[in-house]
């Protein structure tokens, strides 16, 4: 029987509100860097919103979005959330559309069931992660402690909302945001294109279940950068889909890159690299990453039945405070939608090209020792402490099969414009 779960979704999203955007305030307007200007423009009091903390604006976001798409061909629309704490259930963006919060509004999310749309799971997980019924997201200060609850009393019977999820979109921009104990992932930008998220500061206990920072799924041409996050998972989780579902949607996120970027996460990674990848992983490049109490700074998570492949994955500059593991790779990650996987579906890792990594205090004491290898093969350039004898050290005039690219990815080309908004 098919279960129902909860959304959110967020369709093309911007609210470029704090560090990295010059904003200049005044008593009518807001100037802000953005990737497209919109012509109209409205404030969601105008449909009838209540800032009290109190009131449910889930009808007045809804309305306000429904009236202004009919001027999406017309030049786009935006609204802007003024100044007051506005409670609300999900409601959907559209396209040619700006979402502008006030430095001084906070989105409260409803923990209201009734108040949260339906939507069916995504065609490459085959079912919701926490539960086989839809999926679920949330909103900008997810108030996620019930959610958290339930899923640790296995209360649960749908997948727990997420902030902010963007589907099927281009030219997305997602910047200078506070998130605050989302339910599950904060941000998930699938099956995007050109999507840009910068400035974002991600809060939740790093006991929280499931509470990923930024979680880029089958997405290309994609920036993240100037981002804090303390998680009580992996800061950043790229991902492409999960086992046959995954394989057959057939969607790799690429052309990622990753940069100036902190994370704490006791429990989990800075950046992860699966475990859902069954539409493959590729280009993927970060650098200047520091990374503070926590458990290791690049993950690839993988599993027999994902397939696909995770590949040309370029790492520079990670500066490491309080680790378990600098690297940690594994092809047993286990845990799948349902039986349908194929056991025959493996996943292939190459061209991994770590560089100029400084990592202190471990703070745990393995027997094992510093390096624990299996079937890998590579070489590796002047590290401490020796690694083991299957990366030997590169000879002299060794040429690397994957050196760190000196090209530009295409979003790095993408500019930002100067926009107002009326308050």
């Amino acid at each position: 029987m098919e279960m129902i779960g909860f959304a959110f979704l967020l369709l093309g999203l911007l609210s470029p509100i704090s560090v990295g955007s010059r904003i200049q305030a005044s008593s009518e307007l807001l100037d802000f860097e953005a990737l497209n200007c919109r012509k109209h423009s409205s404030v969601l009091t105008q449909f009838g919103g209540k800032g009290d903390g109190k009131t449910s604006n889930t009808n007045a976001f809804r309305s306000a979005i429904s009236q202004l798409s009919n001027v999406a061909s017309d030049g786009g629309a935006q609204l802007i959330v003024p100044p007051g704490r506005w409670l609300t259930g999900s409601f959907n963006l559209t396209s040619h559309f700006t979402l502008y919060i006030h430095k001084d509004a906070v989105i409260l999310a409803s923990q209201d069931e009734s108040e949260w749309l339906l939507i069916k799971p995504l065609p490459s997980y085959g079912r919701g992660r926490d539960d086989s019924g839809h999926g679920g997201n949330g909103t900008i200060d997810g108030q996620g402690a019930i959610w958290w609850q339930k899923f640790k009393n296995k209360q649960l019977q749908n997948t727990r909302p997420y902030l902010i999820e963007i589907m099927f979109s281009t030219q997305v921009q997602i910047s200078n945001l506070t998130l605050l104990n989302s339910p599950s992932w904060n941000v998930h930008p699938v099956y995007c294109s050109d999507v840009i998220i910068q400035g974002l500061t991600i809060r939740a206990p790093v006991d929280s279940p499931n509470t990923d920072g930024i979680n880029p799924d089958s997405c290309s041409n994609v920036r993240i950068q100037d981002c804090d996050v303390v998680s009580g998972d992996d800061c950043i989780a790229v991902k492409s889909g999960w086992d046959e579902y995954g394989i057959a949607f057939g969607m790799p996120t690429q052309q990622l890159i990753i940069r100036r970027f902190t994370c704490v996460s006791p429990y989990s990674a800075a950046i992860a690299l699966g475990s859902e990848m069954s539409g493959g992983i590729r280009d993927v490049r970060a650098e200047d990453i520091t990374a503070v109490t926590t458990e290791s700074a690049v993950r690839i998570k993988t599993a027999v039945g994902r397939g696909a492949y995770v590949k040309d994955i370029y790492v520079k500059g990670v500066t490491m405070h309080t680790m378990k593991y600098v690297f940690w790779m594994t092809g047993n990650y286990g845990e799948h939608p349902d039986n349908g996987y194929d056991p025959k579906a493996l996943p292939v890792i190459q061209n991994i090209n770590y560089r100029r990594h400084d990592g202190r205090e471990r703070h745990d004491c393995s027997k094992k020792g510093p390096w624990n290898c299996t079937g890998v093969s590579g070489v590796s350039s002047k590290v401490s402490p020796q690694p083991c004898s299957l990366l030997p050290e590169k000879q002299p005039g060794t040429i690397v099969p994957c050196a760190y690219p000196e090209d530009k990815l295409p979003i790095d080309n993408v500019q930002l414009k100067t926009c107002s908004a009326s308050v």
